[in-house]
């Protein structure tokens, strides 16, 4: 449930995973609105997106691992980043009551 752009450190997909911010229905819905047909641009959509391959193609997952393997994934790197240190930028100024 997390993603690069959040700092998460590793990102693993299934073979079945769905990478997007929404589901290919609300997603047609609102890019394909007024259009006939939807349930066309729907299939397309699922075609393209229903799979975690373009995410990771764009560097958006680390690895696409298969269910079974996933425990032992998991633990091999909680272990390499039990030692991690973070590494924050200096603040100029704390957070201004809003």
């Amino acid at each position: 449930m997390s993603s690069k752009h959040l700092r998460g450190d590793i990102n693993y997909a299934w073979p079945t995973a769905e990478v997007a911010v929404m589901g290919a229905k609300g997603a047609v819905s609102i890019l394909f609105r007024g259009q006939k047909d939807v349930a066309k641009y729907e299939d397309q959509y699922i075609r393209k997106f229903g799979n975690p391959f373009p995410a990771a193609i764009r560097g958006f997952v680390d690895d696409i691992i298969e269910p079974h393997t996933t425990r032992k994934k998991l633990c091999k790197d909680l272990e390499l980043l039990q030692s991690k240190q973070l590494k924050n930028p200096k603040k100029k100024h704390g957070n201004i009551p809003l």
